[in-house]
């Protein structure tokens, strides 16, 4: 009989390859269900695409990383950036070859991830698979980085049904694809189901007068390129109007690192005292004052996946969004970078009570928070590990049990 550690030696290598602050939240409870599985190691590689902000991440979690790749970048393109995580990523696979390498979403480290793995014959997963805006210029180029990595995955994990009817219409055979739910609720109810300090005394008071009704919060957040320039100016200049309409309203933004972006945060709201332009904060502290706010406006991805746990509802900073699951269930409106619209559709919300109760969905429908379980067999199963695939995630709109 084998020793236990001779047992783990022998387990096969599961890469999950991070690059971004949200890759890095929505892998960490993957990476945590295969530790618990006890059937498969997980390798957290570390891209070096936000090196900081993924490690914060995980230490989140209570992760860390196990490789981590260094980039020398000096022009900042997409060519030099996609050239420098390939080279970086066979290496890795030279030294320890992966059984799989699992990608999240749609980042230059996504599609490299799944390049590399490719191109070695190694099977790629794609979590949150078959999202689609329909527009390669919106999210750019994250549109195209999403179609890519479809033809090379041999695992389509779509967080809803929705996502998966996209892979199927495109001609992804069904037995390749599983519903599995988004990984980003498990991610946010574990970090909720936990006491948070916050360390910014000012963020912490604002937090403080939000929850017990002293004020109204919101959370504006933008990051999108799309975004940036003068689309960024309207936004900035509505928050402004929407400040100076109601003296009881009140505005964290945590801004974008590039100067570019936080420049002009600091130039349109310098004059607005209600508001408190922050870093980007931690992933526990966005958390909770996402759950403090009355509404937000976005133009992430994940925040449209996130506040509906929380019945928050969200002003989509975008013309399409890839994430119509949020606007189907009623729980958010796209109101693009149009000022006037902006300005109308958020003074409606923040000044009428049942309205904002008329958009919190009955429940998430990205998740149920069971989405890491569902990956962690799926992954087993495509490694013969398991018998069979997870029963899929069905919104609880469908009002049919769930299965895990």
């Amino acid at each position: 009989m084998r020793n236990a550690q001779n047992e783990t030696d022998v387990m096969p290598e599961i890469w999950l390859v991070a690059g971004t602050r949200p890759e890095a939240v929505k892998l960490a409870p993957v990476a945590r269900a295969l530790a618990s599985g006890g059937r498969m190691r997980p390798v957290i590689v570390a891209t070096g695409q936000h090196p900081e902000m993924v490690g914060q991440a995980l230490a989140t979690f209570g992760l860390t990383t196990d490789e981590n790749l260094t980039l020398n970048r000096r022009t900042g393109s997409q060519p030099e950036l996609l050239s420098g995580l390939l080279t970086g990523l066979e290496e890795v696979a030279d030294r320890r070859p992966p059984a799989a390498v699992v990608v999240q979403g749609d980042t230059t480290t996504t599609l490299a991830g799944a390049l590399a793995a490719f191109w070695r014959r190694v099977p790629v997963v794609h979590l949150e698979a078959g999202l689609r805006s329909f527009d390669l210029g919106a999210p750019f180029p994250e549109e195209l980085n999403r179609k890519l990595v479809t033809q090379a995955a041999a695992l389509h994990l779509a967080p809803t049904p929705d996502a998966a009817a996209n892979l199927r219409a495109e001609g992804v055979p069904e037995k390749n694809v599983l519903v599995a739910g988004n990984t980003v609720v498990d991610a946010i109810l574990t970090v909720t189901d936990k006491s948070t300090t916050v360390h910014n005394p000012e963020l912490a008071t604002l937090l403080e007068n939000a929850t017990r009704g002293a004020v109204k919060l919101m959370l504006v957040t933008l990051h999108r390129r799309e975004s940036w320039g003068e689309p960024m100016r309207r936004v900035l200049r509505a928050v402004a109007d929407l400040m100076a309409a109601d003296p009881e309203l009140r505005v964290v933004l945590p801004a974008h690192p590039n100067p570019e972006v936080r420049d002009l945060v600091r130039e349109e709201l310098a004059g607005s005292p209600g508001a408190l332009i922050t870093g980007p904060l931690p992933y526990p502290e966005l958390a909770a004052t996402l759950a403090a706010s009355t509404i937000v406006l976005s133009d992430s991805g994940g925040i449209q996946e996130e506040a509906p746990t929380f019945g928050v509802p969200v002003l989509v900073l975008r013309d399409v969004t890839e994430r119509m699951e949020a606007v189907n269930a009623g729980c958010a409106l796209l109101v693009g970078t149009d000022r006037d619209m902006i300005v109308s559709t958020a003074k409606r919300l923040l000044n009428d009570p049942a309205a904002r109760t008329r958009m919190m969905s009955s429940g998430n429908p990205f998740g149920d928070g069971a989405a890491a379980e569902r990956t962690e067999r799926a992954l087993a199963y495509l490694l013969g590990l398991a018998p069979d695939l997870p029963a899929p995630f069905r919104p609880s709109s469908a009002n049919e049990p769930v299965e895990v």
